[in-house]
């Protein structure tokens, strides 16, 4: 009976041992609750757990089981369902999970930098109703925090959640994402999955695998140096370590701050401020090549009615930080140039009679001020005050140029070190690569920004990163939408060369790519923001293009783009795809934008008129006229060759470099 009790006994240890060393099954981040499913094709539902574990997933009224390999993977293959829901699945292995309000529909992944990351909330003031109207339970976001790893393919996401659409909901969503899915839901009446995978500021390389860029140099040279582990840590582990000031220290002293009376408190009294009209920049303002520390203040009277109320501030954008004071309390800080200024001032802040508003604003390059054609107002319950006028400034620092950024010295350079989201599959290892087995409809991708300053050969990475994709999916030749970058920057009144009217060229020539779309965007832009907000057309007008590729719509979905070209005489007549209905000069007026030249490639501008589906093109000046370009400029405002569906056409020139 001893021997017995305690071969029992041993057997039971070894049980509970075991128990104690097997892995609880766990799901990868985007299979969780809320999720959709894409329709009509065959699903993986995927995961880990034990070596050996056996899986059951029961899911829409039908078992599936599998064991997990020597590493502890499992898969399992699910049949095409028929768009519908909610569904709940139970996983259950050592453990049981129940993912729980799950919809089969379509799935689009989007990527790409800012303009694409950019959030409803950010255009709130734009799209008030959108908001809150935005109750669409069939439509959910999935976001994907940011991650980058240049060394090796990670298996899930960063820690993220599918979130069901609603008024309290939607403003994280990204905002051309949201009027996307919200055009395609409306039409097709079919759940909509929106994964966002996008990170501002970054190039299309960043995007790519290792195998897209197989032979493609320089980026299969660099992917290989960093396969050298002292190539690694002498470079990119330097990235996090402290970089010393040029000139051994960064002068923190800030007269402003250091003083008896700070400039923000109600009872320091400005002597010998300078006037500034704001909006605008300082450099235009009697001061020259000035960065540091630049502290501007205006006085408001108000009535006894804003006692006890709320307001808002909106100051535009600054370039670069801010914070801001009224009366003595800070009401807001924003750390870079790009958001805009939108402060909420809690009840109690303003008073009747006089109020003080300071802005103390750091600024390290560039011009550094209030950026021109934003608003900039106090909102309260009686009306809205322009602060646009008269202000006073004062500087509280002013930066020695060996101590800005940029200028050459340490801190300059520091900004050529390595940043792994920057370098080749820095972010398609981290946010691409885990979603490869989630099946999907399509892609939308909006970047180019980050790579205007070498616009030469974006279509050759942008062709690789799309036949990289559709392999990875390997679910056929996906719908690749993209969008064309908007008019942004001053105008130029003369033709001029333009890289970011080269890169719109390679972005049109990635059209010959099959099964792609691109929306083009040169009327929607913004000179002095390069995020504009008008959001919803891009939406839409890449939803148009959705229509076409993933649902069969025998739709117009482009504006005209150029086709061909012909001299005769002293005219050029350009044929174009995509007229829809015919062409059309927007607004009733002449066609603008397109320049002219001969054979020394000096370009004039130009006389265009519409004869059918062609535009004629001359300068009397230009007796032998050999190139035509259109809309070729940072932002070329007047741009005005559409067709009649009302969408722009594409610039473009005929002189290939």
């Amino acid at each position: 009976m001893a021997k017995i009790f305690k071969r029992a006994f041993i057997a039971l240890i070894c049980f509970l041992l075991t128990l104690s060393g097997s892995a609880e099954v766990k799901l990868p981040q985007l299979i969780s609750n809320s999720m959709v499913l894409q329709r009509d094709t065959k699903l993986k539902i995927w995961g880990w757990a034990s070596p050996g574990e056996k899986i059951t997933i029961r899911f829409a009224g039908r078992t599936y089981r599998t064991t997990t390999d020597k590493a502890g993977n499992w898969l399992i293959l699910i049949p095409p369902m028929k768009a519908g829901g909610p569904y709940s699945m139970e996983i259950s292995g050592n453990n049981r999970i129940t993912v729980s309000d799950i919809l089969v529909g379509d799935v689009w992944f989007c990527s790409g930098q800012s303009n694409m990351v950019l959030q409803m909330e950010r255009v709130k003031e734009k799209y008030p109703d959108e908001i809150s109207s935005a109750h669409y339970p069939y439509i959910r976001n999935f976001f994907v925090p940011t991650a980058s790893d240049v060394r090796k393919v990670h298996d899930d996401l960063p820690n993220s959640r599918w979130v069901v659409t609603s008024s309290a909901t939607v403003k994280p969503m990204g905002a051309v994402t949201y009027f996307f899915a919200k055009q395609l839901f409306n039409k097709y009446h079919v759940p909509i999955g929106i994964i966002n995978s996008s990170v501002g500021g970054t190039p299309a390389e960043a995007w790519v695998s290792a195998e897209g860029f197989r032979g493609f140099e320089p980026y299969a040279t660099r992917l290989e140096q960093f396969r050298d582990s002292s190539f690694f840590d002498r470079n990119v582990k330097a990235q996090n370590r402290q970089v010393p000031a040029p000139s051994g220290k960064i002068p923190q002293t800030d007269k402003g701050i250091d003083g008896p009376v700070k400039w923000y408190d109600t009872s320091f009294v400005p002597r010998g401020w300078h006037k500034f009209w704001m909006p605008g920049y300082w450099d235009d303002q009697g001061t020259r090549d000035l960065h540091g520390i630049i502290w501007f203040r205006k006085e408001i009277i108000l009535p006894e009615s804003v006692s006890g109320q709320p307001a808002k501030l909106f100051l535009g954008r600054i370039v670069d930080a801010d914070e801001t004071y009224i009366n003595g309390v800070k009401v807001g800080n924003i750390t870079y140039q790009y958001p805009p200024r939108r402060y909420e001032i809690p009840a109690g802040i303003l008073r009747p009679g006089k109020n003080i508003i300071v802005v103390r604003i750091t600024n390290t390059s560039g011009k550094g001020g209030f950026v021109p054609d934003k608003n900039y107002s106090l909102v309260t319950g009686e009306g809205i005050i322009d602060l646009r006028g008269e202000w006073e400034y004062m500087v509280g620092m002013a930066l020695q140029p060996a101590d800005r950024l940029g200028s050459g010295g340490e801190q300059g350079s520091d900004q050529n070190r390595i940043n792994p989201q920057n370098e080749p599959s820095g972010l398609y290892n981290t946010m691409v690569a885990p979603v490869t087995s989630y099946a999907i409809r399509g892609f939308l991708w909006y970047q180019g920004e980050a790579n205007t300053q070498r616009p030469a050969g974006y279509s050759r990475i942008m062709t690789a990163l799309i036949t990289d994709w559709r392999s990875k999916w390997n679910l056929g030749i996906l719908p690749f939408i993209y969008a064309q970058l908007p008019n942004f920057m001053e105008v130029a009144y003369y033709p001029t060369e333009s890289r970011w009217a080269e890169l719109r060229e390679q972005q049109m020539k990635t059209l010959s790519v099959p099964n792609t779309a691109m929306a083009v965007t040169i009327d929607l832009g913004e000179w002095n923001d390069i995020h504009p907000l008008n959001k919803k057309d891009v939406g839409e007008r890449m939803a148009l293009a959705a229509e076409k590729l993933a649902y069969g719509e025998n739709t117009v979905c482009s504006g005209p783009l150029y086709q061909s070209s012909s001299v005769n005489g002293n005219r050029i007549i350009i044929s174009f795809t995509n007229t829809g209905s015919g062409l059309i000069a927007k607004d009733g007026g002449e066609l603008s934008q397109f320049a002219i030249a001969g054979e020394d490639r000096h370009f004039v501008w130009a006389n265009a008129k519409l004869e059918g589906d062609k535009v004629i093109i001359w300068n009397n000046n230009i007796p032998n006229p050999m190139y035509v370009r259109y809309g070729w400029a940072d932002n070329p405002e007047g741009a005005n060759l559409y067709n009649k569906e009302g969408l722009p056409a594409s610039p473009f020139r005929t002189d290939k470099p």
